[in-house]
């Protein structure tokens, strides 16, 4: 799994990251984050990574299906 639509949103809510601050730390285009968020078009999978990469060393963990028992994807913070 690299990261779902629905996990970026919730990552950057969670760190209280713009969608400014994520282009920024990913380098990634802000309008491809937007379209991405928005389900209007699937990136790479290397911009999926730099995507991932940037929310996880900001403290996001992402969990798969099955990480707990009962739900599926989803998002958490790091414990500190």
């Amino acid at each position: 799994m690299i990261v779902s639509a629905a996990q970026c949103r919730a990552a950057r809510a969670l760190l209280g990251w713009s969608q400014d601050r994520l282009a920024e730390a990913s380098k990634v285009a802000k309008a491809t984050i937007a379209a991405f968020e928005q389900g209007k078009r699937t990136p790479y999978d290397r911009t999926l990574v730099d995507l991932r990469n940037a929310l996880e060393e900001a403290g996001a963990v992402f969990l798969s299906d099955g990480d707990l028992i009962e739900g599926g994807q989803g998002v958490r913070l790091r414990a500190l």
